[in-house]
């Protein structure tokens, strides 16, 4: 299909998502698309994302992909990965919208259930998502979410090479403790990182607040510290979150577990589903005070909203012993060795105005 590059609908974890335009009408049914770019060079990402989006075939709770292609734009050559365009756009924003920035638990119930479905379906087929987070959950206008971002996506059980095994993939206000002192991340993870979201959508901040990275990490890591719980959520709601947020691992509740839960498991899908569609929100109280707002832009919108990886510097491998998986050296150390190493990947390539596409 022959297409043009559209209007800028949103960004994703490394630059600016686009609408995708069909440059012929077509009798043909043509879905909504979108279009994520980077240059060859560094489309690793993207291309380790169509992959994992080859095997996540036939789940409504998460986004579709309709192919790759690649395409001259600016003297570039580019890495083009069509996806399904929901029009609700993130969570993330369905939070900044919503009154005193704050989803009221009906409505969360609602969603962590969706969340929990997709969930269930990637680590049934045996991928960890690594990247959990309001961002990468998007709403259509029926309010079904759909898990998107399969960028950091990897396969469970699947070793690396020496100088990648104790990479760290994701966002640092949604890791697990397993994950910043050990360098594990299996489908535990993404549950952790489940329950992150779930309370920063009724608390309208996130489950952690620290003013840097190191602090938060130190806080996880080392001081075991866990994630804050709102006192609004009922006690239904509590008991879920101490089911995401068991430290160790192996005793975390899985998807499959959490969807059996009563949080989600007494939520009235239909009411849910009708008000979602009338843009008339459930009413649940509030809780009588309000947090005060959390500026992140140190770290929370640099960092986070730019899925990294974390990798030790030569020195600090050496230092720590990462090349030979020696995981003797303290947490502490460990650390200070990782929060010195941000490293982003590489913005998409992509131009606000439309570009012919061949």
């Amino acid at each position: 299909m022959d297409w043009v590059r559209g209007e800028v609908v949103g960004h994703g974890s490394f630059g600016k998502v686009n609408l995708v335009i069909p440059k012929k009408q077509s009798t043909q049914f043509i879905p909504s698309m979108v279009v994520k770019s980077s240059g060859v060079s560094h489309s690793a990402s993207l291309v380790n994302e169509k992959k994992v989006f080859d095997e996540l075939n036939g789940c409504s709770e998460i986004v579709r992909c309709f192919g790759e292609s690649y395409s001259f734009e600016n003297g570039e050559k580019l890495y083009n990965l069509l996806l399904e365009y929901v029009s609700g756009g993130s969570l993330a924003e369905k939070l900044k919208k919503s009154e005193n920035h704050k989803l009221s638990e009906f409505e969360v119930s609602g969603y962590t259930k969706g969340i929990l479905s997709g969930l269930q379906y990637v680590h049934k087929i045996g991928y960890v998502h690594c990247d959990i987070k309001l961002q990468n959950i998007l709403v259509g206008e029926d309010g079904k979410v759909k898990i998107a971002d399969f960028g950091l996506a990897k396969s469970v059980g699947i070793k690396k090479d020496d100088d990648l095994r104790c990479e760290l993939r994701g966002t640092p206000l949604y890791m697990s403790p397993e994950m910043i002192t050990g360098g594990e991340q299996g489908t535990p993870a993404d549950i952790w990182a489940l329950g992150c979201v779930v309370a920063e959508m009724i608390a309208g901040v996130p489950a952690y607040r620290f003013s840097n990275v190191t602090e938060l990490l130190m806080a996880i890591g080392v001081k075991n510290q866990l994630p804050q719980i709102p006192e609004e959520l009922s006690e239904e709601g509590k008991d879920f979150l101490n089911k995401c947020f068991v430290k160790d691992p192996a005793k975390r509740w899985t998807a499959e577990m959490l969807l059996k839960h009563p949080f989600v498991v007494n939520h009235d899908t239909v009411t849910f589903n009708e008000e979602i569609k009338s843009g008339v929100p459930s009413i649940s109280p509030k809780c009588p005070f309000d947090f005060p707002d959390w500026v992140s832009d140190d770290y929370a919108q640099s960092s986070i909203t730019c899925s990294i990886t974390f990798l030790p510097s030569p020195e600090n491998q050496e230092r720590l012993n990462l090349s030979s998986g020696d995981w003797s050296t303290s947490p502490g150390e460990r650390l200070r060795g990782l929060v010195t190493e941000f490293r982003p990947e590489s913005e998409w390539c992509s131009a606000d105005d439309w570009v012919t596409v061949k």
